[in-house]
C-alpha cells in the first residue's frame, strides 16, 4: 500500500529536529528548470501569478533567489510542512519505526518538487499545483510533470508489491497524477463531521483527518488497505453502506 498526501502552504524551518536522516528528492533536475522560470518573475508578477500579497511575493522572491538544490538551508519534507494535515500527522511524535514506515509507505505531491519522500530534503518555498506557470511543456505545472509523477509513483508501487494506492491527497495535486496508469485502484477516504443537521466535509477537519489516517497507518504498521477501515482516530468510523470499493466514507459526530 503507497499513500500519497498533499504538501503544505505553511512550513517550519524554525522547530529544531531530532533526526538527521535525509534522502535526496529524486526529481531535483526538474525542480531546478522551475526555479529558473521563477527567478525571472519580479515581486509584482508572482503576486498577481499566485494570488500573494506583496510581503508574501517579496519573501517567495528571495527564497528562489537563495534555491540551491543542496541541503545547506534544507529540511525533511515531513518535518518542514506545517499545514492542517501535518497537523494531524504529528511526524514530530512518531517513533523511528513508524517513521522509517512512513518513508516506505508515504508520498506527498509537490508543485516544485515533483513527488517527495517523507525525508527527502526540501528547501523553503511555495509553488502550488495549479499554478499556471508556463513553460516549455505547456501552460501549468500538470503539463510541466506530465506523466512523470505517475511514472515514479509506479515504480515505487512495483517496488513495494503496494496492492493499492490511498489517496489523502487534495483534489488540485491529485489532478497530476494518471490512475489508470498505475496499474493498482486507487482508494479515496472522504471524511465528513456533523453540522447544523446533516454530515458534510468541512476542510479544515478534512484535512486533519487526512493526516491523521497517514498517522494511524504509520501506528500500526498498515500494509493491507482493508485495515484502514479500522480508522477510528479522533472519533471518525467507517460507514460501509454509504462507501464503494474505491470511495471510503469516514464519519465523526461531535461539535464542530
Amino acid at each position: 500500500m503507497l499513500i500519497v498526501l498533499s504538501p503544505a502552504k505553511s512550513l517550519d524551518f524554525e522547530t529544531p529536529v531530532k533526526t538527521r536522516l535525509s534522502t535526496t528528492p529524486r526529481f531535483l533536475d526538474r525542480s531546478a528548470q522551475l526555479i529558473d522560470k521563477l527567478r525571472m518573475l519580479s515581486p509584482a508578477a508572482l503576486s498577481e501569478l499566485m494570488d500573494l500579497s506583496d510581503a508574501l511575493a517579496v519573501l517567495n522572491v528571495g527564497r528562489y533567489a537563495s534555491w540551491t538544490g543542496q541541503d545547506d538551508h534544507a529540511r525533511q519534507a515531513v518535518l518542514a510542512f506545517d499545514g492542517d494535515v501535518y497537523a494531524g500527522l504529528e511526524a514530530r511524535s512518531l517513533k523511528p519505526k513508524q517513521l522509517d514506515y512512513a518513508q516506505q509507505h508515504v508520498r506527498i505531491l509537490s508543485g516544485l518538487y515533483g513527488l517527495l519522500r517523507p525525508f527527502d530534503l526540501i528547501e523553503p518555498h511555495r509553488l502550488e499545483m495549479g499554478t499556471r506557470l508556463a513553460n516549455g511543456h505547456g501552460k501549468d505545472l500538470y503539463a510541466f510533470w506530465g506523466e512523470a509523477i505517475t511514472d515514479l509513483l509506479r515504480a515505487d508501487i512495483e517496488e513495494q508489491g503496494a496492492e493499492a494506492l490511498v489517496n489523502l491527497a487534495s483534489e488540485e495535486y491529485f489532478k497530476s497524477v494518471r490512475p489508470k496508469l498505475l496499474g493498482v485502484p486507487v482508494i479515496t477516504p472522504v471524511f465528513e463531521d456533523y453540522k447544523n443537521g446533516r454530515y458534510k466535509i468541512i476542510s479544515f477537519f478534512a484535512k486533519r483527518a487526512r493526516g491523521m489516517m497517514a498517522r494511524y497507518a504509520a501506528l500500526k504498521g498498515v500494509t493491507n488497505p482493508e485495515k484502514l477501515k479500522k480508522f477510528d482516530l479522533d472519533g471518525y468510523a467507517f460507514v460501509k453502506g454509504e462507501s464503494t470499493d474505491t470511495t471510503w466514507l469516514f464519519r465523526r459526530r461531535v461539535d464542530a
